[in-house]
């Protein structure tokens, strides 16, 4: 094993730094911090998760759900070392988009080392191979450099600009290239 530390058996993915598994209502105190961070709030949006029953709420309406209806949603990422929880990255199916589309958050001392490149392309690969997902899509507000960085590096590219609902922000639509 060379000192490479193992994943637990329940984990979805493994990457060389990198677990991700299923999120579970006791993640509930790391998504509270998470979607409270400032950059969460101004670049994916507010979700209004101020209490951990509230976190629980969310998790329970939005990742979890998803694990039952699609067989796929948003992986708790922590770090091999240690199992630091440090983000969420995973597949989501909404309504108002065609394509399932690949989406990641880390809090912000994990961020600008890699990790939201490593988690998404493997999720990349995870959905196509293993789900069967001819095309995964991506998207981020336009102002997000450092997200549209990323999705370049996992291959895809700017198409458009869209909106997910009527009178909805504008969001920038990222399509295999």
């Amino acid at each position: 094993m060379g000192g490479q530390v193992r994943c637990a058996a329940e984990n979805v993915l493994e990457t060389a730094r990198l677990c991700l598994r299923e999120l579970r209502a006791d993640d509930a105190g790391f998504i509270l911090r998470l979607l409270n961070d400032e950059s969460f709030k101004q670049f994916i949006g507010d979700k209004s998760v101020r209490t951990l029953d509230d976190a629980r709420g969310y998790l329970d309406r939005g990742p979890i759900a998803s694990y039952a209806r699609h067989g796929f949603g948003l992986y708790l990422v922590s770090l091999r070392e240690g199992a630091v929880p440090i983000g969420m990255c995973g597949l989501v199916k909404r309504e108002a988009l065609a394509d399932v589309d690949v989406g990641y958050a880390f809090l912000p001392e994990f961020r600008s080392r890699g990790y939201a490149t490593e988690s998404a392309a493997a999720v990349l690969t995870f959905g196509r191979e293993r789900l069967g997902l001819a095309r995964i899509v991506a998207i981020t507000a336009p102002e997000n450099r450092a997200s549209a960085a990323v999705l370049r590096r996992i291959g895809l590219r700017f198409e458009r600009t869209i909106t997910l609902e009527e009178g909805g922000r504008a969001l920038e639509l990222y399509v295999p290239a």
